[in-house]
């Protein structure tokens, strides 16, 4: 688990947030194919999930029965988990206000904060109570289910959630890991080339690449 205070590495976290942009691009295309499509999809990822992380998955399931909105505020999509016995997972599709007074009203807790932080906080990567504490995060409703959910995660080595996702993509599953050797070199040549460009063209690009991840230029967002 990372401390969020400790500085990763410049060419990992670019290609990091590369890989989180690209992703929540995906996850926004879920509603899309229809309530019965999406919904058949985030249940195959369930139980592909709960194979790979079975002490997990056991422990969400042993929890009282309850529902949890996972609110990424910077991306068209939040997630409506259910805990318990019912384990299940449903895409909601974001509008200018979130979620939605509906989705929060189904929800016993909600969790929002920016995507990546959000991906970091599921996959055990970073110290949830720190992002509590520097605000980066927020919750409202049944605090004590928030901090059942941080437990149970937190209890659990690293997850990959990305690959898990991407795994069920199929030919997605087979390019991710020359994506992952390869993107932070890349991305480091690309910058490097991006310096001698002229600040017009420059800025042309970087709106490109936001359109693309997400991600609003100048906001490491």
């Amino acid at each position: 688990m990372r401390d969020p205070d400790v500085a990763p590495n410049v060419s990992d976290e670019r290609a990091r947030r590369f890989e989180t942009g690209l992703s929540r691009a995906g996850l926004g295309l879920v509603p899309k194919l229809g309530r019965r499509a999406s919904d058949a999809l985030l249940a195959r990822l369930l139980r592909l999930l709960a194979e790979r992380h079975p002490r997990a998955f056991d422990a969400l399931r042993e929890m009282a029965d309850a529902r949890v909105l996972i609110e990424p505020v910077d991306a068209p999509v939040a997630l409506l988990m259910r805990v318990g016995p019912e384990l299940s997972l449903h895409a909601l599709a974001r509008g200018a206000d979130g979620a939605g007074e509906a989705a929060d009203a189904m929800a016993d807790a909600v969790i929002r904060g920016p995507y990546a932080r959000l991906l970091d906080l599921l996959e055990g990567r970073i110290d949830g109570d720190a992002l509590f504490f520097r605000r980066e995060l927020s919750i409202s409703g049944d605090t004590a289910l928030i901090l059942a959910l941080r437990n149970t995660l937190d209890g659990e080595e690293e997850m990959d959630l990305v690959a898990d996702a991407a795994s069920i993509a199929g030919p997605l599953a087979r390019a991710l890991p020359v994506l992952r050797r390869n993107a932070g070199p890349v991305l480091d040549r690309i910058e490097a080339a991006r310096r001698l460009l002229p600040p017009p063209l420059r800025r042309g690009i970087e709106r490109v690449e936001a359109r693309l991840t997400g991600v609003l230029p100048g906001t490491g967002a």
